[in-house]
């Protein structure tokens, strides 16, 4: 009997790493390579220029707000001007404000420039994961988010340290124009991808003018706040502290922060995909509340490091999930916003986080920020608990 060749296709995987996906992690890498060889370059050339520690919280913070107060713009403008515009306007923003850098000769000027690149940031990253958004597949989402963060992660691995490796034999001019220059390979990906159209909503809905947010994603958004006044206390502070401690090491820090940031993002996702966030967020928030509580002892380069790795799976794990949380129940037209939100919330924490424990630090001590980072982790966590308990009892109402 003549076996007859099966005809029937077998069922179609979903699959993550198409071309698109491919070139917008790379442009993500490339800006968010740029974007991190300044974090720890820029209180040094805020010094250079005259000014002194209390700026550096401040030139942080001045930075974030601006991102937040132009998020929600973008958001709206991804559902009505498209992806393209907006991510592409951002990364020529961003390219040529970090260019600017190479050419600024006092503090103010300084100051107006970290506000135009607040913008480009708000934009491009806004845009960006909206745009991985759209390339994932739904039932892989978390999974999917994971890898994208991971360009991001990879970058901050070598950023950090790449940076202040070059300004030690370059001049800041130099350093600059070189960040620029990954700007703009991240700008040469961008111009390649094919982006989703706009969807017009079928809903005729009344002109909001107070509409900033997107509320299906307000509770992980507001969870995330919590966890990213963390991340204000350690890229602002923590170099500073550790010189204060006689700790060595600082750079080999972002270097293992990043490897278990990776880690985490191999595996964190498919538990989202797979088992929901309560398996995700509680041991990450968890990790990082120890990373915290060891960073304000910080006896020595091995504890520092220990914390590095668990901050890592912590962050790893809690940020994609958060993220993939914000967006799954957002409608079509409104997942642009949806990250709007979320990154607002991220960076609110942040600019927050670097200002209010740079007056605490002043006060008590380096040390202070890290227990009270820790205080600021253990709210999300039972906040997180409140929500839990309050959505079985409305599910089982």
């Amino acid at each position: 009997m003549s076996s007859q060749p099966n005809t029937q296709s077998a069922p179609k995987v979903d699959k993550i790493w198409t071309r698109d996906f491919v070139f917008i992690c790379l442009a993500n890498f490339f800006v968010f390579l740029g974007f991190q060889m300044t974090l720890p370059t820029i209180p040094l050339f805020l010094k250079d220029l005259g000014g002194s520690d209390q700026l550096v919280g401040v030139v942080v913070g001045i930075f974030t707000f601006s991102a937040l107060l132009f998020r929600p713009y973008a958001g709206h403008a991804l559902e009505s001007k498209g992806r393209a515009f907006v991510y592409m306007t951002g990364l020529a923003i961003f390219v040529l404000s970090i260019g600017t850098y190479a050419f600024i000769a006092s503090i103010g000027l300084l100051f107006a420039v970290r506000i135009v690149q607040g913008i480009g940031w708000g934009f491009s990253t806004t845009a960006g994961g909206t745009i991985a958004t759209d390339l994932i597949p739904p039932k892989r989402r978390g999974e999917g988010m994971g890898y994208f963060g991971l360009s991001g992660n990879l970058a901050l691995a070598f950023g950090p340290a790449l940076g202040l490796t070059l300004v030690g034999s370059i001049s800041f001019t130099q350093l600059f124009l070189i960040c620029a220059a990954f700007g703009l390979i991240a700008l040469i990906f961008s111009s390649q991808i094919r982006y989703k159209k706009v969807e017009k909503s079928e809903q005729k809905t009344t002109t909001v003018k107070f509409d900033i947010f997107e509320k299906t994603a307000l509770q992980p958004s507001l969870l995330l706040f919590f966890i990213t006044t963390t991340f204000g206390g350690i890229a602002t502070f923590l170099p500073l502290y550790a010189i204060e401690q006689d700790v060595a090491g600082i750079q080999l820090y972002f270097l293992v922060y990043a490897i278990f940031l990776m880690i985490s993002r191999t595996f964190a996702g498919r538990i989202y995909d797979k088992r929901g966030h309560i398996y995700v967020f509680l041991p990450g928030a968890s990790l990082i509340f120890i990373a915290m509580l060891l960073l304000s002892w910080l006896p020595s380069t091995a504890v520092m490091l220990v914390a590095a790795g668990f901050y890592g799976l912590g962050f790893g794990s809690v940020q994609p999930a958060l993220q993939a949380w914000s967006v799954e129940k957002a409608p079509n037209n409104r997942k642009g916003m949806a990250n709007a939100t979320f990154f607002s919330f991220f960076d609110l924490g942040i600019g927050l986080g670097a200002i209010v424990f740079g007056q605490l630090a002043s006060v008590f001590g380096y040390g202070s920020i890290y227990v009270t980072s820790a205080g600021f982790v253990l709210l999300s966590i039972i906040l997180y608990t409140y929500l839990l308990v309050k959505a079985r009892k409305n599910a089982g109402a």
